[in-house]
């Protein structure tokens, strides 16, 4: 009597149409690299592909042009930057402490994700140009809403006396630009300062400087800091 043999369904590999989540994702992270590396101008699918080790029909299968993966892209590091801060901009804290794990949340976010300095200043610069096909839908998801409830936090802080009086439109974006700074200008920095800024134990360093900062540039000197504020 003849046995009769199942046949299991082959395991889906990676660059085929059955790891869709997969092979999406690993396509966005290649994406990510060449994109910051050499804009949209200068990268190229098939080293996209050829990274993310998945063949170019399937890159197009799943993003129908380069400036289509460009801006997924730009939406996925966004995206996870929005959520990163308002897990803590909807949090319950007092305003000090808000500040400050704003600030800690964003300064680690960009720490473990240090190609998004380059993607954001390429997409800044290509908006300038007018080349932008983006940058609408950047600023009215991610960008906007972040301002918005940091201007309710800034005027919540000062309204307590907790803050000087700052304003929110040059605030911000000072807040952000000591953030990022540091690490798009790391190569630069490391000529200038002699080590290495990117290395753990500076990037840290880093960390703690920075809420100092700006703890001393947005709070009363004339109270003291709650404990843990200062770090």
């Amino acid at each position: 009597m003849a046995h009769l043999v199942q046949h299991r369904p082959a395991a889906p590999k990676m660059g085929t149409r059955g790891q869709p989540a997969e092979s999406r994702a690993a396509i966005l992270r290649a994406a990510a690299e060449e994109f910051a590396e050499h804009g949209i101008a200068g990268a190229r699918t098939d080293a996209i592909a050829r990274q993310a080790h998945v063949n170019k029909a399937l890159l197009y299968y799943y993003f129908k042009d380069k400036e289509t993966l460009y801006g997924a892209v730009l939406d996925s590091a966004f995206r996870g930057l929005k959520e990163r801060i308002f897990g803590v901009l909807d949090s319950d804290l007092p305003p000090r402490q808000k500040i400050l794990a704003y600030v800690g949340a964003y300064f680690d976010f960009i720490a473990g994700h240090q190609l998004y300095p380059k993607l954001m200043q390429r997409e800044m610069m290509r908006a300038r140009e007018g080349r932008s096909a983006h940058l609408e839908k950047v600023v009215r998801s991610y960008l906007q809403p972040i301002y918005m409830r940091l201007g309710e936090i800034l005027r919540d802080g000062i309204e307590r006396g907790e803050f000087r009086k700052v304003d929110p439109a040059h605030f911000v974006p000072s807040m952000v630009a000591v953030i990022v700074f540091y690490f798009s200008s790391a190569p630069v920095m490391q000529k200038i300062v002699g080590f290495n800024p990117l290395a753990p134990q500076r990037i840290a360093e880093r960390r703690a400087a920075v809420l100092d900062f700006i703890s001393a540039a947005l709070f009363r000197t004339q109270q003291n800091p709650a404990p843990g504020e200062r770090t």
